[in-house]
């Protein structure tokens, strides 16, 4: 592919990007803020640590079972409409949360809220895709994956504060209301890039000519039956298979900090509750930094002539090193350095967050979907596993075992991307 020098005349694309952020805020707002309400609901409902466990875990059952399904209806169904759809419904089961009076009645809307948010990832790259040439879709990952850490940085303190304020019925009724909202202003202003009335011919021609999938002019021949060899094309490459275990990895650092995070902050050192929202805002804070220091960087060594193997690969390995470095937090008591190792193992979850730019640079161009979504399957199993084998190894209350368990997943992330993957290239699908 030649260097594409078109100038576009529109930049639609960023206020498309500006939505995805927003949305991708919002996902994980209705992911975490049980989270910040587990301390209070458990005292009010009775719940204890292992069954706590599986409340967490109760919404990566669905997400992580229903990622393929999601990414096959990603690649069928419009955009548009399917992130109105699963944005209200999602929204709507986060607000009954705010009435539930039992474990089962919190575990079954945890759980409608894997079904409802588990097309979102497979849809995001899907639109960053189409709407992003190749040169620039890193930096992209980079942005809207980094709303679940900005997002969460400045939210979690918020969200204590409103806990305080409307307890923690308040704060899933409140939260609902926002992703309500934000589902009628994506129907209302979200387009494909040839169905957007005001982006330039210019603007997608630049898209297009730098390998971004604004699809065919002729709507018909966008339309392909599903039939099982598209499914067998996600299982048999070695180089997916390095991906998809590398994200498992990468989602066991990241569910430790969606769910018992807090309560480590709380329970097991100490911390006052308002206190502990403030200074939870710090990994986040970090990994927001990670994440767009990567996307950036990653971009930028592209156009300097560096190769994918180096340019995508080293930030994601990197990383998943740092993410060990959680382990630290076992061997002092002053809160400044735990929170320090806290902030460096996160900073290296987000330097390893922009590893969906492999799903758009090494599946089949026919398939995206499919093999998003399998990639956010097998990584959205450790939404299933993490929150439960912590619930058992935090029974006496002592979260060191927990720690060490999860450097040691970060690290098996940093084998499998450093000698699974392979060359950076698109696959050519085996017929």
């Amino acid at each position: 592919m030649g260097v594409n020098t078109l100038k576009p005349k529109t930049n639609k694309r960023y206020g498309i990007l500006a939505m995805i952020f927003v949305t991708v805020v919002i996902n994980y707002l209705d992911r975490t803020n049980i989270s910040v309400a587990a301390f209070a609901l458990r005292k009010d409902l009775g719940i204890d640590t292992v069954q706590m466990g599986y409340v967490f875990s109760a919404f990566g059952w669905f997400y992580a079972s229903l990622q393929i399904p999601g990414g096959i209806i990603a690649d069928k169904v419009k955009s548009r409409i399917l992130y109105t759809v699963i944005l209200a419904f999602w929204s709507i089961a986060t607000l009954l949360q705010g009435v539930v009076n039992s474990f089962v009645a919190l575990l079954g809307l945890r759980a409608s809220i894997g079904v409802f948010e588990a097309p979102s990832y497979p849809i995001n790259n899907l639109v960053v895709s189409r709407w992003f040439p190749e040169k620039e879709r890193a930096s992209a990952i980079g942005i809207y994956t980094s709303g679940q850490f900005l997002g969460l940085a400045f939210l979690i303190p918020i969200l204590t504060v409103i806990q305080e304020a409307y307890g923690w019925r308040g704060l899933f009724i409140i939260s609902g209301i926002i992703g309500l909202v934000w589902a009628v202003i994506w129907y209302l202003f979200y387009r494909d890039p040839r169905d957007h009335k005001t982006v330039s011919d210019s603007e997608i021609e630049y898209i297009e000519q730098g390998g971004g999938l604004v699809g065919s002019k002729n709507k018909d021949s966008q339309k392909k039956k599903f039939d099982w060899n598209d499914f067998k094309q996600a299982f048999i490459y070695r180089k997916l298979w390095g991906i998809y275990l590398g994200q498992f990895c990468l989602g066991a650092t990241t569910m430790f900090f969606l769910t018992w995070f807090p309560t480590y902050l709380v329970e097991f050192r100490g911390l006052d509750f308002i206190k502990s929202g403030f200074l939870a805002s710090v990994p986040f804070l970090a990994a927001f930094v990670g994440v767009l220091l990567s996307g950036f960087t990653s971009d930028f060594l592209i156009k300097k002539g560096v190769s994918n193997e180096i340019a995508r690969k080293a930030p994601i390995i990197t990383g998943m090193l740092l993410s060990t470095c959680i382990i630290g937090a076992n061997y002092t008591n002053d809160t400044f350095f735990i929170i320090l190792f806290l902030a460096i193992a996160f900073f290296g979850t987000g330097l390893a967050s922009i590893a969906w730019v492999f799903v758009s640079l090494i599946a089949p161009k026919e398939n995206l979907g499919i093999v998003g979504g399998t990639f956010n399957f097998i990584g959205g199993l450790s939404g299933i596993v993490i929150p439960i084998v912590i619930g058992y190894l935090v029974q006496e209350g002592d979260f060191s075992p927990a720690l060490i368990f999860i450097a040691a997943i970060a690290f098996l992330g940093f084998f499998s991307y450093t000698f699974l993957v392979g060359k950076v290239e698109r696959i050519v699908p085996k017929k």
